[in-house]
């Protein structure tokens, strides 16, 4: 066995047994009720919310940001698109049923999670351009992620590289509209 392989198989043994416990649990209702408020946030309208809100008060950065945000988002979408059709990882919600979520997903193929990609490359660059709200919005893309694994939509690694893909779309997009 390759050590590729053998990391490979022992991040789907961590993953499986993660989404064994998560799927039995039967979580408090606030906590059922964050989590899908969550997801659906990620669903895009709170970044579209977010984007108008910017655009009225987000003062001499506010069309740099939301370009900037807008087009890590866009290419975040093109991207996570590629990679499931390519991956064709099986979502943990087809591999077992979930005690209490009855989420529809939104495609078809699990790696990497679409939602966490977009969450992070919208919150890292409007962090960045606007520091004072760089906490606020790493918590909310953090939630989001979440979320996605709370509600058997996804597999840790799913939800961990979609972030990390996400963020470097985000600090890329950043210094692109900074220089101009």
């Amino acid at each position: 066995m390759t050590v590729a392989r053998a990391v490979w198989h022992q991040i789907e043994t961590n993953d499986y047994r993660l989404m064994k416990r998560v799927h039995r649990w039967k979580a408090p209702r606030w906590f059922r009720v964050l989590m899908i408020a969550a997801t659906r946030g990620g669903d895009g309208w709170l970044w579209y919310a977010f984007g108008l809100i910017l655009l009225v008060c987000g003062g001499v950065h506010r069309f740099a940001a939301i370009e900037a945000g807008g087009s890590s988002a866009v290419t975040a979408i093109f991207l996570f698109r590629a990679l499931k059709r390519t991956s064709r990882r099986k979502r943990p919600c087809e591999i077992e049923p979930h005690c209490w979520a009855s989420i529809l997903p939104p495609d078809r193929y699990s790696f990497p999670s679409g939602h966490s990609i977009t969450a992070f490359a919208v919150a890292v660059p409007l962090g960045l351009f606007y520091p004072y709200l760089q906490t606020t919005l790493l918590a909310v893309a953090c939630l989001i992620a979440i979320s996605r694994i709370v509600l058997g939509m996804h597999f840790l690694s799913d939800v961990i590289a979609g972030s990390a893909i996400g963020v470097l779309l985000g600090v890329a997009s950043f210094y692109v509209f900074t220089i101009y």
